[in-house]
């Protein structure tokens, strides 16, 4: 009977031979997934014998990230500002620049708490829960025009505790929402150019939904322009706007959020130092 550290053995070596990034810690997730523990638990049980049922369970997760499924796909969960989000192909997995957005608000809103948020195309509905939880007086209204992102997005709401929280609506942009208005209005929008999806990882291009990542237009940022050019009279006196961005964007964005008349505007870098980020005050 083969013990968990040679198995373990073997599945890395079988997506390490197949392209996988970080074969030896996604081998690792997938093993703790299935024996209900955590990943560093692992360590300790390395001569323990692996059941049967146990290698029958792991195989095939091992075999799907051997074929590029993303590993949240797989696990059916991603982690998300200290929530854990049920994650499918209805909707985009929840990026780290996304988390660091949502870190970012929090932080600079917390000496003036907004009283209503908007999350526009909220897919698994991470920035909407992540703010509900931070805010938690605001009045939250998260939106998406897919159907099955809503669905998902509703089910964590519930998963979490937030479903009496956060209302949703499906809408294309602020269709649904005509009349209202926000101190906080954000949104990850598709941005990526059709070049840009085509020079992605396969777990991107073949699994994951094109249009929650490729925006309309050459460059890629139509959607992100309409945002900025409609939210302005949906934002409260003061409110703020909070967009991620592909990263060579930014002219174009401020010539947009300049035309729209917002009192000030300005992007900034993410960790890595890449312009990620867009915010507009009106």
């Amino acid at each position: 009977m083969e013990s968990l550290i040679e198995l373990l053995k073997k599945s890395a070596d079988f997506l390490a031979a197949k392209g996988v990034d970080k074969a030896r810690l996604n081998a690792e997730l997938l093993f703790a997934e299935v024996l209900g523990c955590k990943r560093l638990d692992l360590y300790l049980m390395f001569e323990r014998p692996m059941t049967d049922p146990e290698r029958d369970a792991i195989r095939p997760l091992v075999v799907r990230r051997g074929k590029h499924e993303p590993l949240q796909y797989i696990l059916g969960h991603a982690e998300f500002c200290d929530l854990r989000l049920k994650c499918d192909r209805r909707a985009l997995i929840p990026r780290p620049e996304t988390e660091e957005l949502a870190a970012r608000l929090i932080e600079r809103l917390k000496g003036s708490l907004p009283a209503s948020i908007l999350d526009l195309g909220t897919g698994t509905g991470a920035l909407a829960l992540a703010l509900a939880q931070a805010f938690p007086e605001a009045k939250v209204t998260a939106v998406d025009a897919s159907a099955e992102a809503l669905s998902l997005a509703q089910e964590n709401a519930e998963a979490c505790g937030m479903a009496d929280r956060v209302a949703f609506a499906e809408s294309d942009w602020f269709a649904a929402v005509d009349g209202q208005r926000f101190d906080l209005i954000v949104s990850n929008p598709p941005y990526l150019t059709e070049a840009e999806w085509g020079s992605a990882q396969a777990e991107v291009r073949e699994h994951e939904p094109h249009g929650a990542l490729v925006g309309d237009g050459e460059d890629g940022a139509d959607d992100l322009r309409a945002i900025l050019s409609a939210a302005v009279e949906y934002l409260n006196p003061g409110g703020l706007l909070a967009l991620e961005t592909g990263i060579v964007q930014l002219s174009s964005l401020e010539e947009a959020a300049r035309l729209a008349g917002y009192g000030e505007f300005y992007g900034e870098q993410d960790d890595s130092r890449r312009p990620r980020y867009f915010f507009a005050q009106a």
